[in-house]
């Protein structure tokens, strides 16, 4: 079983985010969206620990800087509730894989990555990144791909119902 935790990272670079596009694996619930970098915790790893692994791994790059931005928690009917460590990156070394197993790799203009395919809740946390807002606790409630409630530091932010 996969831990209910992940971490996901905005790596940043010239105003752009390195997004992406998730259309390699088989089964995959987020199939044909753009999406940060990142996935579940491996036993026994902290936050920093995952992210570190999960960048290395699906990018080729080491992270040498990066600030823990926010906790998201994950609400979906017939899915377990999943915690994720939302992180941004501004350095890393290495040269960016040509080939990542799980999509395509793209260096996205910050200000176009709304256009892309996301998930809806993912538009509400890239407004708060953009916003520089501090550490936040933000809780989406899907029901099946439509997001029916955002909680953000407890007060509800009025998501469509």
């Amino acid at each position: 079983m996969k831990s209910p935790m992940t971490t996901l990272c905005y790596m940043e670079q010239d105003g752009k985010y390195l997004m992406l596009h998730r259309v390699k694996k088989e089964h995959d619930i987020n199939e044909g969206k753009w999406i940060g970098i990142g996935g579940h915790f491996e036993p026994g790893e902290s936050p920093e620990e995952c992210l570190i692994r999960e960048v290395k791994e699906e990018t080729g790059l080491t992270l040498t800087s990066w600030k823990f931005r926010g906790i998201v928690t994950f609400s979906s009917d017939g899915s377990p509730t999943e915690y994720m460590c939302l992180y941004t990156a501004d350095a890393f070394t290495g040269e960016l894989l040509e080939d990542c197993s799980e999509g395509v790799l793209e260096w996205v203009p910050k200000e176009e990555v709304t256009n892309l395919r996301l998930w809806e809740g993912d538009r509400v946390f890239l407004d708060l990144l953009t916003k520089d807002v501090p550490f936040f606790s933000l809780k989406m409630t899907y029901v099946q791909d439509r997001l029916v409630e955002c909680v953000l530091d407890g007060k509800d932010l009025g998501c469509p119902a």
